[in-house]
């Protein structure tokens, strides 16, 4: 292998080239989503209920993957894992574009999500070890606005696909954006964990670093509140293509209502890096998070009389996937803020906990589909209150309120 390259790219070329990286798990999941009816009739699976499963063993395979990136990313370094988890990426879409039968794909499909946790999780790491505080959550919030182009072309590419071709074709465009990721980071990515901050991997060296996460305050909570929220967006990627053939009528329209949807956080993206240093991280979450669980019970009410319509659901989870996306940049932050020694593992078992949590219940809220929004929107709900509880516990009864400390070290 190449030798890696000694200095970092320019800010915006890597804001975009970690944005990128991310935006594979988005490509892997919302390009699935036109693409389900087409899955379940070509590989004989008559019940519509098993067909979000395509979904679930991905985010099933990436939480696992989780609890041991870390560990490995802080021994190795973070370059040599996204690396090798590129390729892994493209040798596990090849094998989903050759999946006999369903349940081979399924395989394929965890196999694909545990090869794309190295990736992904690693790119927090390696924001963590370059930025600290309101500029880490600066950051993030720009890698994720350029991220958030994934889940608007993403459904788009995959109903483009199913046009001239059949679904296997996107597991093989998957395998050459991850073709094509794997050589911008070969080339132009250096290593970004600093020597002295390598960890063995021994028992003793692994429990030090995930006791320094699991006790942590900021870490336990702000990845607990995440785990619980994702919950929630996990269940609408379970339901939304159910929603806009059975609900609504509408399955033609899903890559465009989709794209609309995911265009709200966009906006909230950029809003967020515009307007973070000068308010605080935990201001402007914290608004966020009372926003979305608002605007559930609202979508709630709404769902329950009746007068549900396509457009009241477009605008409404819009609105909430503005505060999602405003929660999750600096939520994100805030758990990574005191796990800079520890930032793989810390980045590992916070994301294992998210998405294992929210693959599980996602799961679950997305099974509750009757025909309605109602059980998407209850769950939607109480996943924001339990958060609010959870941030509550955290802060210590003090929702705003930033924590008064040298701005170097907290940024807060």
């Amino acid at each position: 292998m190449l030798a890696p390259p000694t200095r970092y790219p320019g800010r915006i070329e890597f804001v975009i080239l970690i944005s990128v990286i991310m935006m594979i798990v988005a490509f892997t999941i919302d390009s699935m989503l036109p693409a389900l009816p087409a899955i379940g009739s070509s590989l004989g699976v008559g019940d519509e209920a098993r067909w979000p499963f395509v979904i679930s063993a991905f985010l099933a395979g990436f939480g696992v993957s989780q609890l041991f990136v870390g560990v490995l990313s802080d021994r190795y370094g973070r370059r040599t894992l996204i690396l090798w988890s590129l390729f892994g990426f493209g040798l596990t879409s090849l094998a989903a574009t050759l999946a006999p039968t369903f349940e081979h794909l399924l395989v394929a499909r965890i196999a694909q999500g545990a090869t794309c946790a190295g990736a992904r999780v690693i790119v927090t790491s390696i924001v963590r070890d370059r930025f600290e505080g309101r500029e880490m959550a600066q950051v993030m919030s720009l890698a994720s606005m350029v991220f958030m182009a994934a889940p608007i072309l993403a459904p788009a590419m995959g109903q483009l696909v199913l046009t001239v071709g059949p679904w296997r074709w996107i597991f093989g465009a998957l395998a050459l954006i991850g073709l094509a990721i794997w050589t911008w980071v070969l080339f132009r990515l250096p290593e970004t964990l600093a020597p002295e901050n390598q960890t063995a991997i021994s028992f003793p060296t692994i429990s030090a670093s995930a006791r320094t996460v699991v006790t942590d305050r900021m870490s336990l909570g702000y990845g607990c509140a995440m785990a619980v929220v994702s919950c929630a967006l996990f269940g609408f990627l379970m339901s939304v293509q159910p929603i806009f053939q059975h609900t609504f009528n509408r399955p033609e329209f899903l890559p465009a209502g989709f794209a609309m949807m995911a265009g709200g956080m966009a906006v909230a993206s950029l809003l967020n890096a515009v307007i973070v240093k000068k308010y605080g991280m935990r201001r402007i979450g914290h608004a966020a998070l009372f926003f979305f669980t608002g605007v559930a019970g609202i979508h709630v009410v709404v769902a329950m009389s009746g007068h549900e319509s396509l457009w009241s659901f477009i605008g409404l989870q819009m609105a909430m996937m503005m505060g999602f996306s405003l929660m999750a940049g600096n939520f994100g932050a805030m758990a990574m803020e005191n796990m800079g020694k520890v930032a793989g593992m810390a980045s590992s078992l916070q994301g294992s906990l998210a998405n294992i949590v929210a693959s599980v219940f996602g799961t679950a809220i997305g099974r509750a589909f009757d025909g309605t929004t109602v059980p998407l929107y209850a769950g939607y709900f109480f996943c924001g209150l339990i958060a609010l509880v959870i941030v509550f516990v955290t802060e210590r009864g003090k929702f705003f309120v930033a924590h008064h400390a040298p701005p170097a070290k907290t940024g807060d």
